[in-house]
């Protein structure tokens, strides 16, 4: 695992809210449907990706577990993390209520490490809106009382996945004091030739 990595990345929730799946979505382009295994310890995956066609900066995405038994050891995850993804599952609403335990959890190590707030599953809902568990004017209300973005994705149709990612990079290069030109967001683009890592630790 010998990787630089310019901008590190966790995916903090409960388990079964979708991380693994949107990790992968966005690493690999790829939905494994019910081929996903409950992750043990986490999960890291590298990508380089390039921004505008000149910038290049390579992303560490770690994937914690979310089961109790390995609750302790995603604290170990949270040091010099630049952005943390706080997922929940939009048809569960007990994951919504533990989200914001990790919002807290996540504030009190690593106070510096910009939030992101993530409904997985968004592709459950559009066809039947009374599978919606979380009412979006609840998270809009919490994400604004407490600062941070929140989205609402779909790893299994790919629906705002990359935009999760082109905000967050986007964030980080603007704190970095290089904003775009014209103000306008950066374009995330895949680096051609470039290999995708990840392995499993436990």
């Amino acid at each position: 695992m010998n990787h630089k990595v310019d901008l590190k990345i966790v995916l903090l929730g409960k388990q079964n809210v979708g991380k693994t799946a949107l990790m992968e979505r966005f690493v690999n382009d790829r939905f494994l449907g019910k081929r996903y295994q409950t992750t043990i310890g986490a999960a890291f995956a590298a990508k380089e990706i390039c921004i505008n066609n000149n910038l290049k900066i390579i992303l560490g995405i770690w994937d914690t577990a979310g089961t109790e038994r390995y609750r302790a050891m995603a604290k170990m995850f949270y040091r010099d993390a630049k952005a943390a993804i706080v997922c929940y599952d939009i048809t569960d609403s007990s994951s919504w209520e533990e989200l914001r335990e990790w919002v807290r959890e996540l504030r009190s190590h690593e106070e510096n490490c910009k939030v992101y707030v993530c409904g997985n599953k968004k592709d459950l809902i559009d066809d039947a809106t009374e599978e919606r568990k979380v009412p979006l004017d609840k998270v809009s209300t919490y994400s604004n009382g407490i600062q941070v973005k929140m989205i609402e994705t779909s790893s299994k149709t790919g629906e705002n996945v990359r935009d999760l990612f082109n905000m967050i990079v986007d964030d980080y290069i603007l704190n970095l004091s290089k904003p775009a030109a014209n103000g306008s967001n950066f374009a995330l683009n895949n680096c051609p030739n470039k290999q995708r890592s990840c392995c499993i630790l436990s």
